[in-house]
């Protein structure tokens, strides 16, 4: 995986521009367009914030449609906190690329991330919607087009063949910093050129999103302005895709393939870090316990820290399983920090805290819990912290 993008899927295309929303890096792609060749259905996960963004709240009434044909995103201003002039603004940039792409302005998704608290750019954005040339290797632009302290764009595409049956799933994200399991943590824009019935999609996005967006957790913070939104155009012609179908599990395993990979690179460039934290929990009570275990440990500030300076106090492991809200018993577990034993059955092992110090220093970290004391299990993504977080967020706006 890794080298497609959410053009890969036959009939998307997309494009972006420097339209000079990101005053800091005027040279920067900062708008985009992907659209596809024929309808489709669409999905989406949402923030839960109880203030949500202007376009997040306009792609909230557009899904109840279930349809539609172009997501246009820019990156530098979030459209968030701007009351009802926001809203406005939102159906205006919307407008504006449907008119570009002559179709229905209600078939236009919109998505926005950066700066909150700031009036949107309107008239720079129309004059950027103008100039984006689509192409069907676009995906890559865009996926730059929407980054903010990204140091990477994420994109990626799994090809998928059963039988007479063969589609393309692909995708792209933004997030580093705001970043926390409250979905949808980011901006994600998946494309299937699958044929798939709207429930089953919105169905299969959501248990996608809960074991991959819904996993990941950068700095405990939610943004106003999470979108994730799948668009399905039936290209691939096969029989539309329902819960029932023979192929319904192959597709559901191919979408969480590619929001695992994409998480995964999220965490992985979180603002500042270093280190990728995976934490795998098993044995627990049930699949709620295990994500709560695995999510409270992956967003351990505590945890986050001792794997930045590569200080072997596993302690902090425990303390954050211990207030998660999963059952637990301290005479149950056993954890492994890379393939170190510390603990069996609540009893710590012989072994060398230097060997952990040395696990905490390389790339990735796996940390794995066994509560033992049941069938549940999950697994959740993160970083460490590091001065550098610190500094990015301290200058964000300056």
């Amino acid at each position: 995986m890794g080298g497609g993008t959410v053009t890969s899927p036959q009939g998307f295309h997309a494009g972006a521009t420097s339209a000079g929303i990101r005053k800091k890096a005027e040279l920067s792609l900062d708008l985009g367009i992907l659209f596809s060749e024929a309808p489709c259905a669409v999905a989406g996960v949402l923030t839960t914030s109880r203030i949500k963004s202007a376009p997040v709240m306009l792609c909230q009434e557009r899904l109840a449609r279930g349809q539609g044909m172009a997501i246009v995103a820019n990156s530098g201003c979030a459209n968030a906190y701007t009351g009802k002039q926001g809203l406005a603004d939102a159906c205006e940039m919307a407008k504006a690329a449907a008119f570009a792409l002559g179709i229905d302005a209600d078939d236009v998704f919109v998505a926005s991330t950066g700066v909150t608290g700031k009036p949107l750019p309107l008239d720079i954005i129309k004059d950027g919607i103008r100039k984006i040339a689509l192409s069907p290797d676009g995906g890559h632009e865009m996926a730059r087009a929407i980054m903010t302290t990204d140091t990477v764009p994420k994109e990626t595409a799994v090809n998928v063949r059963k039988d007479s049956v063969t589609f393309t799933i692909g995708g792209i994200a933004k997030g580093s910093g705001m970043i926390h399991p409250d979905m949808a943590t980011m901006l994600a824009f998946l494309t299937t050129d699958a044929a798939v019935e709207p429930l089953f999609l919105r169905g299969a996005l959501k248990r996608a999103a809960d074991v991959s967006f819904n996993m990941v957790s950068v700095d405990g913070d939610t943004s106003p302005s999470d979108t994730v939104l799948l668009m399905a155009n039936g290209l691939a012609k096969n029989e539309p895709i329902s819960e029932r179908s023979a192929i319904a599990d192959i597709f559901e395993r191919a979408l969480t393939e590619v929001c695992v990979y994409l998480t995964k690179a999220i965490a992985r460039d979180g603002e500042g870090a270093t280190r990728l934290i995976e934490v795998k929990v098993e044995g627990a009570a049930t699949v709620v316990d295990a994500r709560l275990a695995a999510r409270t440990i992956a967003g351990s500030s505590l945890v986050k820290a001792a794997v930045y300076g590569g200080d072997p106090n596993w302690g902090r492991i425990v303390a954050a399983a211990a207030r998660s809200g999963a059952k637990i018993i301290e005479s149950s577990l056993d954890l492994n920090i890379g393939k170190i034993g510390v603990l069996r059955s609540g009893n710590t092992l012989a072994f060398r805290e230097a060997d952990v110090a040395e696990v905490f220093k390389g790339s990735e970290v796996l940390v794995r819990l066994n509560l033992n004391l049941g069938t549940g299990s999950a697994t959740a993504w993160g970083c460490d912290l590091t001065p550098e977080y610190v500094n990015i967020n301290s200058q964000y706006m300056t």
